[in-house]
């Protein structure tokens, strides 16, 4: 597991990443866009970025399929980021960032809408038992 300061550092650069995407693009694009173009602006700085990861549910001790439940982008294998494209950040987006950190077992997360006009009004971040 990265350090807390190792995190932040890959934090910032997805976000750095996804405001250049959103310079380039603006709003108004389907989220599979800026998800294949945020990944490949993160490859272009030398970052991992693994896009729609399957993450392993259980129900009631089965394994559910593994295409049951996918995060959109996986970044450095640590920082999980959840992209969207609506008018609005609803708590159900946030819950749907929460229940992604929680199935995939990771501490940091970001919740992106590229559907505004200033992207830093469409970040959220969420830390779950950020490593000492």
């Amino acid at each position: 597991m990265k350090t807390k300061e190792e995190l932040n550092r890959i934090s910032g650069i997805i976000v750095d990443a996804a405001m250049e995407v959103h310079r380039e693009f603006g709003p108004g694009l389907l989220e599979r866009v800026y998800e294949v173009a945020l990944a490949e602006e993160l490859s272009m700085r030398g970052v991992e970025a693994r896009r729609q990861v399957a993450v392993p549910v259980t129900y009631k001790g089965k394994a559910l399929d593994e295409d049951a439940y996918r995060i959109d982008l996986l970044v450095e294998d640590e920082v999980v980021v959840e992209l969207k494209t609506v008018a609005e950040l609803l708590p159900i987006h946030e819950a749907q960032l929460n229940t992604d950190l929680r199935l995939s077992k990771k501490c940091l997360g970001l919740l992106i809408n590229f559907n505004v006009t200033l992207l830093k009004d469409g970040l959220r971040r969420r830390v779950l038992n950020f490593p000492s």
